[in-house]
């Protein structure tokens, strides 16, 4: 019996057994993540004072940690980021937060809360972009940047400068995907990105182009459309702001060029799926290739006069002749030209079941072709 006895008090002692071990791996648990925690500010700091030697001053009105105990939380309140330039441009958010799981230090996960203003410093905002949900992450941290995403839902952008306030361009969905493309180098830096836009509509282009141009874009534009486009870019290193034209001339300078895996709209009874790469010339021209196809390029011909454009050439030469011959008969012609118009662009195929025009669009320069045709020209870029 005395032995029983003792028995059962040994049996009662290793019951506590795993609850001491559990209460010893909390302690060292919850004594790792204050450490980690604590080590993250270290971080922060560091990373803020290289961002800002490098003209890239970030800020937070407020700061705490938080995420006890699987997740270091940071919580950046009246979030601030200075982009020196020229110009220079300022960036604030009410609020930005970032998170890292303990067990995978490497991804790093934020949520931001709208408006973003963007400015120059000591101005009003000369963009305020809103949206529902905002959501990025960055994998490859702190040795480098490996796959950063963005995906905003319910975005628009509106710019207060201008008459009304209202929005410019809205989106029901955005999605960025960015990777460091195969053969990039340090040297001559390669960015693949993913971009996709679900509902985009900008119904304000009087505001930001001249009025010919946005009365062809206007029904185009504020008819909601789907995108999305795959594409490279070369020879970009650095993301510092300044005027276009000298971004574009450096651009050049380093041999810049984008590369279009695939792009595709579709906007109702439109489809358009393209290909092909586009660089500068030395005084700013576009130049390169792309092949299309276009689902309904009898609606886009109209929407942009291009029937008229083409008709105007030596086409057009003919039917003024047929005019001179018999008054009216090149109306007529004009009429019944636009099959054979479109003909001419390329040849006959389909896309996603449905017969559809394949041509190639060729910018030389800055003049720009489509099929055989000159349409057009776009002025330098510097």
């Amino acid at each position: 019996m005395p032995h029983s006895a003792s028995t059962r008090a040994v049996r009662r002692r290793l019951l506590f057994v795993p609850a001491a071990v559990v209460v010893v791996l909390a302690a060292a648990w919850s004594e790792f993540w204050f450490y980690a925690a604590a080590r993250a500010e270290a971080d922060l700091a560091a990373w803020r004072e290289r961002a800002r030697q490098a003209g890239r001053a970030q800020d937070c009105v407020s700061q705490s940690i938080a995420g006890y105990p699987f997740r270091i939380e940071v919580h950046c309140g009246g979030a601030s980021l200075q982009l020196k330039g020229d110009p220079t441009l300022q960036l604030k958010l009410p609020l930005a937060e970032v998170a890292v799981q303990v067990y995978d230090p490497k991804l790093v996960i934020g949520e931001f809360t709208a408006p973003l203003q963007i400015s120059e410093p000591g101005r009003p905002p000369a963009l305020v972009v809103q949206w529902n949900i905002a959501q990025g992450s960055v994998r490859g941290l702190p040795s480098g940047v490996e796959r950063p995403s963005l995906v905003v839902l319910g975005a628009s952008v509106r710019a207060p400068s201008l008459a009304g306030n209202d929005s410019v361009v809205g989106a029901a969905r955005m999605e960025l995907h960015g990777r460091q493309a195969p053969g990039s180098r340090a040297d001559n830096p390669a960015i693949q990105t993913v971009l996709r836009l679900n509902a985009v509509v900008a119904d304000k282009l009087e505001t930001l182009f001249d009025a010919a141009i946005a009365d062809k874009l206007r029904a185009l534009a504020a008819t909601p459309m789907d995108t999305e486009i795959t594409a490279t870019l070369r020879g970009v290193d650095e993301i510092s702001p300044k005027p276009w034209p000298l971004w574009f001339k450096q651009w050049q300078a380093r041999g810049g060029a984008l590369a279009i895996e695939n792009a595709q709209l579709a906007q109702q009874d439109v489809i358009a799926s393209g290909s092909g790469a586009l660089k500068l010339t030395p005084r700013g021209g576009l130049d390169g290739d792309l092949q299309v196809t276009v689902v309904g390029i009898e609606k886009i011909l109209k929407m942009f006069d291009i029937d008229r454009i083409l008709s105007e050439g030596q086409i057009g030469a003919t039917f003024n002749a047929l005019d001179r011959l018999i008054p009216g008969l090149g109306d007529v012609a004009r009429q019944s030209a636009a099959p054979g118009l479109i003909a001419a662009l390329g040849e006959r195929t389909t896309l996603e079941g449905k017969p559809a025009v394949a041509f190639p669009v060729r910018f030389v320069d800055g003049a720009v072709f489509l099929g055989p045709f000159q349409v057009g020209v776009v002025p330098p870029l510097f």
